[in-house]
């Protein structure tokens, strides 16, 4: 026997508790940001350093929006006064990157 749950039952529920319902759910896949320890963010920092001052491309991890991305790219520049780094695609806040690799 195959139960699909709630799903069964949307078609008698009012579009307000669909609603609730779908937002419940997207809320329950929402990914929380990890803590970094001092070494990670040092690291980071200095692969992030090294890729702008020599142009290498490198693949930053970062969260946004309780989800986790990934870019690949080169550094346009970064930003400290706002903390923020900058490529040819996106810009990202510093305290979001998760994790950098030279590529």
């Amino acid at each position: 026997m195959n139960d699909r749950g709630t799903m069964k039952w949307t078609s008698l529920m009012l579009p307000e508790h669909i609603e609730m319902l779908n937002k419940m759910w997207e809320e329950q896949e929402h990914k929380e940001m990890p803590v970094l320890d001092e070494q990670q963010i040092a690291e980071n920092n200095m692969l992030l350093r090294d890729a702008l001052e020599n142009d290498l491309e490198i693949r930053i991890k970062y969260y946004v929006d309780h989800e986790y991305k990934t870019i690949e790219g080169r550094l346009l520049y970064i930003d400290i006064l706002n903390e923020r780094l900058f490529t040819d695609e996106i810009e990202i806040k510093l305290e979001h990157i998760i994790e950098v690799i030279l590529l």
